[in-house]
């Protein structure tokens, strides 16, 4: 075969430092439509990207070029340096320095972006980490959990 071909789909989930609840509902659109901005210059394209006060969700293809550290590396790094020109009170912001990333099937895809786009009232219910949580159990993830959050 000489084409390489691959459709990597990818649930990505990660918090605001310490889960400080920081994003405001003002900047949460700009946000969401910069990381899209960054996963699009690594040729990996958003099919959802949603942020609330203290985590984001971001579904999208990665790149086969792309490993999905540089990816995750690149939208944290990107976001939190444009989100720190925003105002003061977002100087200090800092994203955590883990992440989950989960593989999505073509058919379960649909189902995610709801999940994703549902989670203002997904949130008043169950916390991030009991979601985070949730993720790592369904996907079988062996953690510590001393080691889950900074």
């Amino acid at each position: 075969m000489g084409q390489s071909l691959a459709k990597i789909v990818v649930h990505l989930i990660f918090s605001t430092k310490d889960r400080v609840p920081v994003l405001t509902p003002a900047a949460r659109g700009e946000l969401n439509a910069y990381m899209v901005g960054i996963l699009r210059e690594l040729d990996s394209s958003a099919l959802l990207v949603n942020s609330v006060a203290d985590h984001a969700h971001i579904l999208f293809v990665l790149s086969k070029n792309v490993a999905l550290a540089k990816a995750v590396e690149e939208v944290k790094k990107g976001s939190s340096k444009w989100l720190k020109t925003k105002g003061a009170e977002f100087a200090d912001f800092h994203w955590q320095n883990g992440y989950g990333g989960f593989s999505v099937s073509e058919s379960n895809v649909a189902a995610v972006k709801r999940y994703i786009a549902d989670q203002e009232e997904h949130h008043r219910h169950k916390t991030f980490q009991e979601e985070f949580r949730a993720f790592l159990q369904r996907y079988g993830v062996e953690y510590d959990e001393q080691y889950v959050w900074d």
